[in-house]
């Protein structure tokens, strides 16, 4: 699952000494963008096969997949427009077209985030604290969560993208340009109070909370008690699912992330010179393509894998009360 806030333009409000070195970024953007839409159309419609069709045991942890392949796919049905869009470097379809693309965009990418936290924190809840967590982690206060998040994404990326107007340039053939070409006012004005809200709300916080879970969850793993020859199964997938989360937040949201501050500094003129700007122009789109890339393939990964645990899962929680249910007897016979 693609791009984001807004995208280096020719004619922009940089110096105009600066040598504008960013054009490989629409070959680069449309054999990337191309390959996603294939990858993530055919994945995501086998995700929903497996989720609705074929998957017996259905929880709160399908309920955050489900969620998870819905925004994969909102975002996937409007890369053809941006593939169109970035061979010819004119967008044809209208102004409203080009603001919902964008707002997809946010929505997938943060939406995204959220929800690979919210199986995260609920791996957490089950393993560490297996009992007590049982009445909160529930469908229907999976449904609620789902929701809440679905709310804060669409608050702020549909405003942002419906804020921000396609730009036209009249030396060019009425070329209009669409993801790209904002002026500085509106960087200044709106965007880089954009940028400050969506790396703490939807970066930082989730990174946070996946690194802690992650590791509360490992170190419980590694506790003799808690394995058993029921649970060994289950053990390896989820290792394997918190090396994918982690894979996910290092090698794709980070390099994003960090370079995208780093651009709206630049943008905003709050970071000036020519070898800064040429750097961050340059790492821009190549971050971009890594995240939504590698965050097609991975989040796949997680979504089947994450649905075969689902399958097994009771394999653990009937371990860990066959163990107290020993710890008990052997206490009462004391």
């Amino acid at each position: 699952m693609y791009t984001t806030l807004p995208l280096p333009g020719h004619n922009s409000t940089t110096n105009s000494t600066c040598t504008k070195n960013d054009e490989f970024k629409y070959p680069l953007y449309s054999a990337v963008f191309s390959i996603v839409f294939v990858v993530g159309l055919i994945t995501n419609v086998v995700a929903i096969y497996i989720f609705t069709c074929s998957l017996k045991l259905r929880n709160e942890t399908t309920t955050y997949m489900m969620n998870l392949v819905v925004s994969d796919l909102l975002f996937v049905c409007t890369l053809p427009l941006r593939v169109f869009y970035f061979i010819n470097q004119n967008w044809p379809f209208g102004s409203t077209l080009c603001k919902v693309s964008v707002s997809l965009f946010y929505t997938n990418m943060y939406g995204s985030m959220f929800f690979l936290t919210c199986i995260s924190v609920d791996r957490f809840l089950a393993i560490v604290y297996p009992f007590r967590s049982k009445t909160l982690r529930t469908k229907r206060n999976a449904k609620i969560v789902c929701a809440a998040i679905w709310v804060l994404v669409l608050s702020g990326s549909l405003p942002t993208g419906f804020m921000l107007d396609s730009t036209s340039n009249e030396n060019q053939n009425n070329t209009t340009y669409c993801f790209e070409n904002f002026s500085s006012k509106q960087w200044k004005a709106h965007l880089s109070k954009v940028v400050i809200f969506i790396e703490i709300v939807g970066f930082f916080i989730p990174l946070l909370l996946n690194v802690f879970c992650s590791i509360m969850v490992l170190q419980t793993l590694r506790r003799p008690q808690t394995i058993s020859r029921g649970g060994k199964l289950n053990k390896k997938k989820i290792l394997r699912m918190i090396f994918v989360h982690i894979c996910i937040f290092c090698f794709c949201f980070i390099p994003y992330n960090v370079n995208l501050v780093f651009y709206a500094l630049v943008r905003t003129k709050t970071l000036v010179g020519c070898f800064k700007e040429s750097v961050v122009r340059t790492i821009y789109p190549i971050a971009l393509c890594i995240a939504r890339k590698s965050q097609g393939s991975s989040a796949c990964d997680v979504k089947f894998s994450e649905a075969l645990q689902s399958e097994t899962s009771s394999n653990l929680h009937f371990s860990l009360r066959t163990l107290k249910a020993k710890v008990f007897h052997n206490e009462s016979s004391v």
